[in-house]
């Protein structure tokens, strides 16, 4: 089935895992969307919530709704680079090595608890999310398409935990805070309780129609005008001072790089396609904005002697900048 040809028309598959996923997960609406940006630009998403947040639930539900493979890695502090990506194993019989692929081979992927797992074990995943590949034995292997990583990580354990460096969270396109549900989310979630997370998913999207979404939204038009909008709040990130930010020179260590550029864009474009448009708003920049640039911006210890967060950071940086 045909997902759509024009830009701005947002594929029935979209509405239908959506309503797949809020079978499972009550609430937690901007999680979903995420989720569904992620999916349809290729882009790989971090979550970071406190325990029982559902994170989990909506990403295997989500990968349940499509028929795709899905793999969960549960990372662990004794967990080894093969047990993401494999390794060879030799065979006596022909004494050669034979290949034996990890669980990173597959379409969607939770990295559950990522920063639990030592540095080694990160970077050989990251290294697969950036290459959209992994080597075996002096042999490289692509990864299957559509390839997505949707990794949780929990902000308020530090003992046991390897938090991700600068570097490598940047790989991700968005850093996705989790919040708590509302009351009446809550609510719903007690009246449910005890049957929640047990309702049968079927598939209702085929890796097809996510690559072809995918080729839409890179159609969704986007104006010379809000492109030299998405560079200007990233180079405000870089350069505080030249757009009239003087307060947050001594905040900011280091700005966001030319991945976060690209990821604005894109995910500016994502953003207004869910909504039917095929051209893309301030308004998309400005809702997209938090995820895509709070985890690219490293504070100095000014910052953080006065507890001024990268989200702090963000929200002034837009509130400076410009809109077109």
């Amino acid at each position: 089935m045909s997902t759509t040809t024009a830009p701005g028309a947002v594929p029935v598959f979209v509405g239908r895992i959506t309503t797949e996923v809020g079978r499972r997960v009550v609430g937690q609406d901007k999680m979903v969307e995420r989720l569904l940006i992620g999916l349809l630009t290729g882009g790989h998403v971090l979550f970071e919530g406190v325990p029982g947040l559902a994170k989990t639930l909506a990403v295997k539900t989500l990968a349940a709704a499509i028929h795709t493979s899905f793999q969960r890695i549960q990372f662990t502090p004794d967990l080894l680079p093969a047990d993401v990506v494999g390794t060879t194993i030799y065979n006596a019989r022909t004494g050669e090595f034979t290949p034996h692929p990890g669980p990173i081979f597959a379409n969607v992927v939770l990295a559950d608890e990522i920063n639990r797992a030592p540095a080694k074990v990160q970077a050989a995943l990251l290294e697969a999310m950036q290459e959209g590949q992994v080597s075996l034995g002096g042999t490289t292997f692509p990864l299957p398409q559509p390839f997505l990583v949707l990794a949780t990580q929990n902000p308020i354990e530090q003992v046991g935990t390897y938090p991700l460096p600068e570097a490598q969270v940047d790989r991700f396109m968005l850093k996705v805070r989790v919040g708590y549900p509302t009351r009446e989310d809550e609510r719903q979630i007690l009246r449910r309780a005890g049957g929640l997370g047990t309702e049968p998913i079927t598939p209702v999207a085929t890796p097809e129609e996510v690559l072809e979404a995918r080729s839409a939204i890179a159609g969704v038009y986007l104006d010379d005008r809000i492109a030299e909008y998405i560079l200007d709040l990233v180079l405000a990130t870089r350069d505080p001072a030249a757009f009239g930010l003087r307060d947050l020179v001594p905040l900011i260590e280091f700005g966001a790089s030319p991945r976060a550029t690209i990821a604005l864009a894109t995910c500016s474009r994502a953003h207004a396609f869910l909504r039917g448009r095929g051209f893309v708003l301030p308004e998309d920049v400005k809702a997209i904005g938090a995820d895509v640039l709070r985890h690219r911006l490293v504070t100095t210890y000014e910052a953080e002697a006065e507890e001024v967060s990268s989200d702090d950071l963000v929200r002034r940086v837009f509130q400076g900048v410009r809109v077109p």
